[in-house]
């Protein structure tokens, strides 16, 4: 292991030092923005909730289409028009999220779907 300085002037050279190189590291930190991986990343995580939210739709309008038909007795009526109902829906919230992939985040309307 390497010796501890023992006097005043070695600790505060030291010390110096390491600010300096904190310093450094700070402005690296700074000029790199995200890696490639974490935009790719991001990228993935934006088409699966897509995915997710197209199925999602599609299966709340089954859900709903079928329940009701079991209840009526008209067997593929409603479920037809409620699955119809539910892709509809999956396209219009997946059309407001790659909406909100060109958004830079922090502007106003995020939260809306403008």
């Amino acid at each position: 292991m390497a010796e501890e300085p023992h006097d005043e002037a070695a600790r505060a050279r030291d010390a110096g030092r390491l600010r300096e190189l904190e310093a450094r590291l700070g402005q690296r930190a700074e000029v790199q923005g995200p890696s490639r991986g974490e935009e790719h990343f991001s990228q993935a995580n934006m088409a699966w909730r897509m995915v997710t939210e197209l199925v999602a739709g599609l299966a709340i309008g089954f859900g709903i289409g079928f329940g009701l038909d079991y209840v009526t007795g008209w067997r593929p009526v409603f479920m037809v028009v409620f699955v119809l109902l539910g892709l509809v829906a999956g396209i219009k919230t997946m059309m407001r999220t790659a909406h909100e992939i060109g958004k830079k985040p922090g502007h106003p309307g995020d939260d809306k779907g403008e």
